[in-house]
């Protein structure tokens, strides 16, 4: 399993712009996983963020992201990016990054098999 480190976690208010970064320590090849940015509010359920497949040319969204959030990977710096804009309150959560074997087209947390420890995202109004 890869060891999975997340950053880039703050506190900003509405309408900034944030980037997170998930560096793989270890483990498998980061060139041969599926990368995933998920996200957990407090008293809420895991939700879906977004997910690159592991060479980078498949990408999906939450459909209630799409626009504002940008996923990105680097093979070479075994890291991936979640770029995130025009962010509002309810983007408040941990931020976890997730690594697994393959990519569906939609991905659950149970398609993962490493994660992060998650990085705070706090939006103010």
């Amino acid at each position: 399993q890869a060891q999975l480190v997340e950053s880039g976690g703050g506190l900003v208010q509405a309408g900034a712009s944030l980037r997170l970064s998930c560096a793989a320590a270890s483990g498998r090849t980061f060139s041969s996983y599926a990368m995933a940015w998920f996200r957990q509010a407090p008293g809420k359920e895991r939700e879906f963020v977004g997910a690159i497949s592991s060479s980078g040319r498949t990408i999906y969204y939450a459909n209630s992201l799409k626009g504002r959030f940008t996923i990105s990977r680097d093979n070479a710096e075994s890291t991936m990016y979640l770029q995130m804009n025009s962010l509002k309150p309810e983007d408040t959560a941990v931020y976890y990054c997730a690594a697994g074997p393959y990519l569906t087209s939609s991905p659950s947390p149970r398609e993962f098999d490493s994660w992060g420890q998650g990085t705070q995202v706090t939006v103010s109004s």
